[in-house]
């Protein structure tokens, strides 16, 4: 059998007849087949109307011949700035590429007064104060902060439980603005924090310095009690005070909140979601367990199936169509995150979708023992004793060590998705991008092993639901593009 097709095949189309444009696809509902392109358009095609497409007996006056027209499927010579349109579209798609850095996260402490299951940290106790971040590790990571050539700088605020090394976040933040006043960044500061041991001093400083507030709420109040235990058992009071105190002193949009899915949580949707509609949230993210420190330790990432969760995340999801079809806005931001990512040509920069993968490129993680790791997830493995992504340290590295390390450009490279078997066929595979610390994790690999990968599994699963349910209802279509564009 021939390698190539004969000349004829890629001779420049006759006026009456057209060119296929580079395309993936795959069968689909309804006896539907779904076509994606190289920068994320889609398009659904009847079975037949595929045939006739793909063997170039498509009828210029059929509705879908322009639909695949403007949509870059195909090229005729009355649009000859096809190719000009897509690459000016994947131009955009990959323009997040040349900012580099934008997130850059300070682990200042281990320590925490929660002892949750299912934490993705390792972390130690309130008296253990060789967990906290240096000064000096400060001051050296704050200098690398600000080689990025990022016009937009967040600095994140982790821990354990940041808030009890604040001293050490007021002096970054400190110093961070003062060298901004001569960089000229888009510069914010974000704190995660679970709000149990905030203060009206803390709040005062948040309020003056622009800091912005992220925390946890699992639930009404007995999941959250069970999922995150404490001291005293009053985790939730603790966090819904937290939350009322930051917005009254910071303003509502200052304050965010994030649930973790528990096994307890499965049966519980409805109700997590009622909760951040009493709270008056405009959102949810339905995030499921990751495989990282106690979560591991305490068999909790093995606790449900990415079936169980996915029964989870999609009732949660029909539940929230309906509260916006009566009339109140709410969304589900991992859902909104693939909805630009499907229906725009923006890339949202949430790391666990990119390709090239995230890890580096669009965040770095400084551990409060001046290590420096290219993704939360990979200093968690870290904590977990598996080194393999660490970059370096502020300590003794300087930044084009660090950015330059093998431990993060072999990732990079072999996980790139539009280069790796299955993936480089995946009609998904614009839309999912790549997690090299996800599948290392779990299959001691770059890229795993695709058809067993819960990560693969979740997102075909949950980008079939978004694009069946948007074909299928009208008022689904609009609220999804409404998503997409906030």
């Amino acid at each position: 059998m021939s390698k190539f097709q004969p000349i004829a095949f890629y001779a420049k189309p006759t006026e009456n007849s057209y060119s296929l444009l580079p395309f993936k696809f795959s069968r689909f509902t309804n006896n539907r087949i779904l076509l994606t392109n190289m920068v994320g358009e889609y398009f659904l095609l009847e079975e037949d109307k595929f045939q006739k497409f793909v063997s170039k007996k498509l009828g210029t006056n059929e509705s879908s011949y322009i639909d695949l027209r403007s949509k870059h499927f195909l090229k005729d010579s009355s649009n000859e700035v096809a190719i000009d349109l897509l690459a000016l579209k994947l131009r955009t798609k990959l323009s997040r590429l040349s900012d580099f850095t934008a997130l850059h996260i300070f682990v200042v402490s281990l320590r925490c007064e929660h002892s949750c299951p299912y934490c993705q940290v390792s972390r130690q106790s309130e008296d253990k104060q060789k967990f906290d971040m240096s000064e000096e590790i400060a001051h050296k990571a704050v200098e690398l902060v600000f080689r990025s050539p990022s016009p937009t700088i967040k600095i994140e605020f982790q821990g354990g439980e940041p808030l009890l090394n604040f001293e050490l976040i007021k002096y970054i933040v400190v110093r961070a603005k003062q060298i901004n006043e001569n960089e000229r960044r888009n510069l914010d500061f974000v704190i995660a924090t679970n709000l149990a041991v905030v203060t009206d001093e803390i709040l005062q400083f948040c309020s003056e310095n622009k800091v912005h507030i992220s925390t946890s709420l699992d639930g009404p109040k007995e999941l959250h009690n069970k999922n995150r235990p404490r001291k005293g058992g009053d985790s939730y009071e603790r966090a819904i005070s937290g939350i009322k105190f930051a917005r009254d002193v910071l303003g509502k949009d200052q304050v965010s909140a994030l649930m973790t899915t528990t096994e307890a949580s499965l049966s519980k949707v409805k109700d997590i979601i009622d909760e951040y509609i009493e709270n008056d949230f405009d959102g949810i993210f339905l995030r499921h367990l990751s495989p990282y420190g106690f979560a591991i330790k305490t068999k909790s990432y093995a606790s449900y199936s990415t079936e169980k969760w996915l029964d989870f995340y999609k009732k949660g999801l029909e539940y929230i169509i309906e509260i916006n079809r009566n009339g109140l806005f709410f969304q589900e931001f991992y859902a909104s995150t693939l909805l630009k990512k499907i229906l725009t040509s923006e890339e949202t920069g949430f790391v666990d979708l990119m390709n090239p993968a995230g890890i580096g490129i669009a965040a770095v993680v400084y551990n409060y023992d001046g290590s420096v790791h290219p993704s939360d997830e990979s200093r968690m493995l870290a904590e977990m004793g598996d080194d393999k992504f660490k970059l370096g340290s502020v300590l003794t590295n300087t930044y084009e060590e660090i950015f330059g390390s093998e431990a993060l450009l072999n990732p990079l490279e072999e996980s790139f998705s539009s280069s790796n078997p299955m993936c480089t066929d995946c009609t998904y595979e614009l839309y999912c991008g790549a997690d090299p610390v996800y599948h290392y994790a779990l299959h001691n690999d770059f890229v795993g092993r695709k058809p067993e990968s819960s990560f693969c599994n979740r997102n075909m699963s949950i980008i079939d639901y978004l694009i069946n349910r948007m074909e299928d209802d009208p008022f689904v279509k609009k609220l999804f593009y409404k998503w997409a564009n906030r």
